[in-house]
């Protein structure tokens, strides 16, 4: 089969003649200088929306974030000067209530101080006034004692005396006797 060339079967695709084997559109430099045009024009129009609406919004919102910032410090700050007083004023409390328990229980020991040396001279008294009654029962005992030794003596001279001579003595001269002897 001999091809014809005027039935020449082209592509699926159909493609102007006036774009086959063009270079890519934006390097053409037929446009260049549109595309340069509307470039501007976009550049410019972009930037005047971003200049007019947006960064006033962003500035805003940096201004608010800033304010609320410098809100939270101020707020923290206040808090803290608080916390600190709170702090020393419950230092101070505590510093006091230990100075009361210290007064309180110094105050206590010299009383139950005072109400020991108060006991302990009350019964010193008492005992010394037992040891007075005691040393006045021995003395009267001692006495009573020698008075009754000083009889036996008597009674024990005279015995021996009048064993010893078969006569006894006159009660006068043994009591006189015995005196001498107990006296020296």
């Amino acid at each position: 089969m001999a091809e014809n060339p005027e039935k020449t079967i082209e592509s699926i695709e159909h493609v102007p003649k006036s774009e086959r084997g063009g270079a890519f559109p934006p390097f053409q430099k037929e446009t260049f200088a549109s595309q340069i045009l509307w470039l501007v024009i976009a550049f410019v129009a972009l930037y005047l929306v971003i200049a007019r609406l947006a960064i006033p919004q962003i500035g805003g919102i940096l201004a608010a974030r800033g304010n609320r910032i410098a809100d939270d410090l101020t707020e923290a700050n206040d808090l803290k000067d608080q916390s600190d007083s709170a702090l020393k004023a419950y230092e101070t409390s505590l510093a006091e209530a230990r100075g009361r328990a210290r007064a309180l229980a110094n105050e206590t020991r010299e009383r139950l101080n005072a109400e020991a040396e108060q006991a302990r001279r009350a019964l010193e008294a008492e005992l010394n006034a037992r040891l007075a009654k005691a040393e006045e029962a021995i003395a009267a005992t001692k006495t009573a004692a020698m008075a009754n030794v000083q009889g036996i003596a008597v009674d024990t001279a005279a015995a021996i005396v009048e064993r010893l001579i078969g006569a006894a003595p006159s009660g006068k001269a043994v009591e006189d006797a015995v005196a001498e002897v107990l006296k020296g």
